[in-house]
């Protein structure tokens, strides 16, 4: 079955606006998971070099997080909700993406608890991890 909820831009699933979108589209979101690519581009705000910065990735992750609360709200007709990053752990970062180099984002729901959202994300090069972190989302529901 296609899912034409992915053909939507991706401002539908999340509250950022250029220039601070940091993913370009959702691969794929089933279950508990979401992946979404994202093309590094040279006038990109988290570039240190020609690289993709670590506050870049975490930027990547936290909204590839609020694409799949985002996409959930959208799938039932609910209004989508504003998210905070409540905080960052156990951030691992072993490589950088360069420019012009699209680089993919899991995340994955670990718990969920009344507006808080625990998940674990991974930004990727090809299979290659570039950076890990764990984030406590609390979303804004009121």
């Amino acid at each position: 079955m296609i899912d034409q909820l992915l053909d939507r831009p991706i401002t539908d699933f999340i509250p950022q606006r250029e220039p601070m979108v940091m993913i370009d589209k959702i691969i794929t979101c089933e279950g508990n998971t979401i992946t979404t690519s994202f093309l590094v581009k040279s006038d990109n705000q988290f570039l240190s070099g020609n690289r993709f910065s670590e506050s870049g990735m975490l930027e990547n992750i936290a909204q590839t997080a609020a694409a799949k609360v985002g996409y959930e709200c959208l799938k039932n007709n609910e209004p989508v909700p504003l998210g905070f990053i409540g905080s960052i752990n156990k951030v691992g970062v072993v490589d950088y993406a360069l420019v012009e180099q699209v680089i993919t984002t899991e995340v994955i729901i670990q718990r969920e608890v009344l507006n808080v959202t625990i998940i674990k994300g991974t930004c990727m090069l090809g299979d290659k991890d570039l950076a890990t972190c764990e984030m406590k989302i609390i979303l804004d529901l009121g």
